[in-house]
Parts: C-alpha cells; structure tokens; sequence
C-alpha cells in the first residue's frame, strides 16, 4: 500500500469543503430574515457549483433565499449543491484511496427498477417541517418547531419502504429536542446538522430513495472484521469481508450489518448478546470462519442484505491470510449516489512493517514508509479485547482506513502482536460469537446480569 498517496493535497478539496462550511453557517442563524453574512454564504455555495448542471437552480435559490422568500424547491436545489459537493469530496478522496491500495474498482451500476412511490402527502410533511427548520436555523429552534416532527415519523412507521426516512427524522429530531432551545447552545455541530438536514430533505423526493439494482451472491464469504458502533439508545455491528463468488469471478469486498435498540444501561459485552441472535455471521467472525452464501441478496453497493436461512459455516479463514492473499485483488464496491459524504469512507487494509509511535499527550500513530497515519483510537470499542496499547506493540494491522478532521486515519479492526515469542491475533469483534477468554467471559457474564435484570423489568411492565 502506497501510504505517501495519502498525505499528498487534492485539487479542488479545500475549496468545495470551505464552500459547504459557508453555507452550513447559513443555515445557524437562519433564512427567515437573512442578513448579509447569509447572503455570503449562499453566493460561496453558488460559484462552487457554476458550471454544472445545478448552477441555474442554484442562483435562483440563493437569491430567493437571500431575499427571505425561499420555498421549498428553493431549499431543495440549496440541499441538492451542498450534497453535490460532499459528493465530489467523497470521490476525490476514494480515488485518492484506491490509488493508494492499487485495488480495482467495480463499473457503475443502473439504478433500481421503478416500484410504487410511497406516499406523497407524508414526505410532503416531512418537507415542510425541514423547510421551516431552515427558515427558523439552528439558533431558533425551539420545542414547538422540533416537535413538529413527531406526527410526520409516526406516519412514516407504519411504512417499510419509508423507514429509513423516519429513522432519520426521528434521529435528527431528537438531537434538535436535546438542544433546545437553540439560543442558549454553547456551541452548534454545524455541519453534522447540516448534513443530516439536507440528507433528510433529499430523502424526501419521489425516487430518492430507489434502491440500486440487487443481484444474489453465492459463494465463499471471508470476514475480515467487526466494526462495532454504540449509541446510548442504539447498537450497530458491521462486518467488512471478502467475498468469493462460486462462479470463478473475482472476489470483491462486502459489507453485512445487523443493529438492534439498546437501553443505555447495556454496556461492556453486552451489545453482542443484543445482536447475536439477529445475525449468524457474527458467530462465524468472532470464530474467525469463513461462511457459504446461497443466493444472498446484495445491493451493487456492496451490502448484504443478510438472511440466515441463505448462510452455513464454513472451515476457519485466518482474516489476516485472507488480507495478505486476496484483499488485493478485490474489487471495491460502488457507492450509492446519496452515501457519497466524507465521512461514509471506510475501505479496508493491511499494514505491516510500520513503526508506532505515542507522542505524549499526542495522538497515536503508524509510520508506514516514512509516513505517518494516525490512529483512531475512539473507535475501538470496550466489547473486545483490543486495546490502544496492543495497537502499538503490534507488527500487522488490518483495518478501516477512514477521512477525518482533514486527514486520512485507520481504524483498527485486528493486529498481530508478539506474546512469548508467539504471533497472536488481537480482534476487535473476538467476543462477537462468545468468548472462552477469562477477561471476555467475566465481561459476558456482568452483561448477561444486566440484560437478565431489564428483561425481567420489561416483562413485568408488559403484564401488568
């Protein structure tokens, strides 16, 4: 892997990402009486995109909302550009990435078939509150407004091909609740709430929200590792792996998840036994196994829609000698046209022959070849046996090579370290199957306390 790829500048990046903060700090005060650093913002977010085929809806857009008399196709064209250019950022930095790993990249995909639009009138509402969320900004946000939101989710529910809108606008209501009244608010996350605010309204146009074309995946699935990410209220388990079809193709890299609502109280090793019973593949990767696949669904973007019924175990498969044997010559998946954000990247790699470093008070990182990439230590969760400290005694690390706060990061999923003249393999999602290990079984054993304990309690809300 060609790490000095990494630190190299991208043309254009700085200037598309300080477009998009211009307009973010629009949307902190407001467009219901913008003033003239409002007006700034939106003419930043204009000349970034002249020349391309949204510069005329644009211009209109900014000027209507400058005048203080946007509506809501106004709002949507606005959301439209700033996607637009998170989505240039995102592909220049995977190009940038795929550079780096030498790995091919799979050919575009047609989009899904055309099925029965949902309901126009509840995405319609879910416009509306969005809009006025603009109008009002972050800074006007009161609980009248955000309350808003609740008759529109409890409408979206009820409808399968609807709920992920309601889930974000559940999400992202329940933030804006926690923060109001939004005068009062020390500091804003500017751009995680402007994110999800044009993210939220995109979703709401007809056919936005059209799946890409799903084939079915037969074959050898090889896990690489669990990425495991914890809310308060909420608990979700990514397994990254490679995937080699029957057919002789070539292998290429898959995603599976599985996510389960999670009492805050549930902490530790506790999230696995949530999501265990949901997905076998997490048995099989904290087994380290590989699993068959029989006409699993999956989408052109590279994710499995898991079913149980179409998996079985299969012989062990070493993570680390699929990585060193195959990963290279794996095909990364497409990205779906609204996942095309920055933050979404998390490609896998291995890195070997590094030096790790410490820096007090530093943040810790791996010098591969002379060059540095910083850890993120933030991401190892507590449910594993991986530590920041084995992260820097180890000599192989396969991970998550991430985009944050301006520079690339890995996020480690397993190494490999030296214990008494042995190589031994360190896993973040080692527990995910159960664990023989004194440490991950005393773990297990204070969460299996703790889900016993709310389980009773809610049986006996439910009777009486």
């Amino acid at each position: 892997m060609r790490t000095d790829l990494l630190g190299d500048p991208l043309d254009g990046l700085d200037e598309a990402l300080d477009a998009v903060d211009a307009f973010d700090r629009v949307l902190v005060a407001g467009l219901l009486r913008p003033g003239p650093e409002q007006a700034d913002g939106l003419a930043a977010l204009v000349d970034a995109v002249a020349g391309t085929p949204l510069a005329t809806r644009v211009a209109e857009a900014a000027d209507e909302a400058a005048a203080g008399a946007a509506g809501e196709d106004h709002f949507v064209a606005l959301a439209a550009a700033r996607t637009a250019l998170m989505g240039s950022a995102h592909d220049a930095l995977t190009a940038r990435v795929a550079d780096a790993t030498g790995r091919p990249s799979a050919g575009p995909t047609p989009p899904g078939a055309a099925g029965e639009e949902p309901a126009a009138h509840v995405l319609a509402a879910a416009r509306a509150w969005l809009c006025d969320l603009a109008r009002a900004g972050w800074r006007g946000i009161d609980h009248d407004l955000v309350g808003g939101a609740a008759p529109v989710v409890s409408a979206l529910l009820p409808d399968p091909s609807l709920r992920r809108q309601a889930t974000l606008l559940d999400g992202f209501a329940a933030e804006l609740a926690a923060s109001c009244p939004g005068v009062t608010l020390d500091r804003v996350p500017v751009r995680r709430w402007a994110d999800l605010w044009s993210r939220a309204l995109l979703l709401t146009l007809p056919g936005a929200d059209r799946a890409t074309a799903v084939s079915t995946a037969t074959g050898r699935l090889l896990p690489l590792g669990v990425d495991l990410q914890e809310h308060a209220t909420a608990v979700q388990a990514q397994v990254h792996a490679v995937f080699e079809p029957a057919d002789g193709t070539a292998p290429r890299l898959v995603r599976a998840a599985v996510s389960a609502p999670k009492p805050d109280t549930v902490v530790g090793a506790g999230p696995w036994q949530l999501l265990r019973p949901r997905m076998s593949l997490l048995a099989a990767a904290g087994e380290g196994r590989s699993m068959e696949l029989d006409a699993m669904p999956v989408t052109a973007g590279g994710d499995l829609l898991w079913d149980d019924g179409r998996a079985r175990t299969g012989e062990p498969a070493d993570p680390f000698a699929t990585a060193r044997v195959i990963l290279s010559t794996a095909t990364d998946p497409v990205t779906a046209p609204l996942d095309r954000h920055p933050s979404r990247i998390a490609v896998p790699v291995l890195l070997e022959g590094y030096a790790a470093e410490h820096p007090d008070g530093g943040t810790p990182a791996l010098t591969v070849a002379g060059h540095r990439l910083a850890v993120d230590t933030d991401r190892i969760p507590a449910a594993g046996p991986l530590t920041p400290e084995a992260v820097l005694a180890s000599r192989a690390c396969l991970g998550l090579l991430r985009w944050d706060a301006g520079e690339f990061v890995i996020q480690p999923l397993a190494v490999e370290t030296t214990v008494r003249k042995k190589t031994v393999a360190v896993h973040a999602g080692a527990w995910a199957g159960g664990t023989a290990d004194k440490t991950g079984a005393r773990a297990e054993k204070a969460a299996t306390d703790a889900v016993a304990v709310l389980r009773e309690r809610a049986g006996k809300l439910l009777r009486t």
